[in-house]
């Protein structure tokens, strides 16, 4: 079996990934108060609260399968990466560590990469699957590259989890003004 990548399925991921890194930018650059800030700091440490591995695969996938809905998925993903970048905007406010780092640089990281990757891929296929059902295309033309995405979804996300753990066990444990999982 054959298989091609369209460049026209490697602009909707290009446009798919930017939709949410510009969510992320737009969260991150939030002004928040002090009490804003806290709060958000809050239930954030309560989101992680006994976090590893898995805890951290399946929140990932969870956020990612939502996104294959079609157009709903999309704008689930923005509002992730904007609640993302609110986090880091709430722990930059509060962790002179974090404070100069521009927002984008917590996503370079392999994991991170991986994540946005994915995330990206699931945003764009729920556009894409929009498109395919008012044009009334047959389900058969894009069923089977709906559920290949989704493994590959799981597959990069797995991977992102096992990594990101490990980086979090290297440095000593989980420390929220470092870690910024997707919410």
């Amino acid at each position: 079996m054959h298989f091609k990548i369209s460049r026209r399925r490697i602009l909707y991921l290009v446009l798919g990934i930017a939709a949410f890194l510009i969510a992320y930018s737009v969260g991150a650059a939030i002004p928040m108060s002090e009490e804003e800030a806290e709060e958000v700091r809050r239930q954030f440490s309560e989101q992680i609260e006994g976090i590893d591995q898995n805890g951290i695969f399946f929140n990932n996938v969870r956020i990612a399968l939502a996104m294959f809905i079609p157009a709903l998925g999309a704008g689930f993903g923005a509002f992730s990466g904007f609640a993302t970048g609110a986090v880091f905007s709430a722990l930059a406010s509060s962790t002179p560590l974090l404070a100069d780092v521009p927002p984008l640089i917590i996503l370079i990281t392999p994991f991170g990469i991986m994540e946005v990757f994915a995330y990206g891929l699931a945003m764009s296929r729920s556009g894409m699957l929009i498109y395919q059902l008012v044009k009334k295309k047959p389900w058969r033309e894009y069923v089977i590259p709906t559920f290949i995405e989704l493994g590959i979804v799981v597959v990069v996300l797995f991977a992102a989890a096992v990594i990101e753990w490990q980086m979090i066990e290297q440095l000593g444990g989980l420390d929220t003004s470092v870690i910024i999982e997707p919410v």
